[in-house]
């Protein structure tokens, strides 16, 4: 008789057990999925200005001449300039920031 309590004492035993480590596994994976999201986006919007910054380079290497930078020939771009209309307006629009870099850099990152 003790084997048959003891058997059927841990079957009503583990019930519980499984039910409490299914919440548990259902709200660590909710959990989880949360903490990707927000890393996800986190990770969009840092890498935003950073890809805004290459554009500038890129505009700068290209239109150097126009700043006195040595770049490539005229002739590339001249061709260049028609398909660089926004990093153009991206270049005067830095030129409003150009004497408070550090004001624009921790405009875009968080620093507190």
């Amino acid at each position: 008789m003790i084997n048959e309590y003891s058997e059927s004492d841990e079957k009503s035993a583990e019930k519980p057990i499984e039910s409490i480590s299914r919440k548990i596994k259902a709200r660590l994976l909710a959990l989880w999925e949360t903490a990707d999201s927000v890393a996800r986006n986190k990770a969009v919007e840092t890498l935003e200005p950073e890809l805004e910054e290459l554009e500038h380079v890129f505009a700068l290497l290209v239109q150097g001449a126009f700043v006195g930078i040595p770049s490539p020939p005229m002739q590339i771009s001249l061709a260049l300039l028609p398909l660089m209309e926004r990093e153009m307006m991206l270049m005067m629009d830095k030129i409003d920031t150009a004497n408070e870099p550090l004001s624009h850099l921790f405009s875009i990152f968080d620093v507190s």
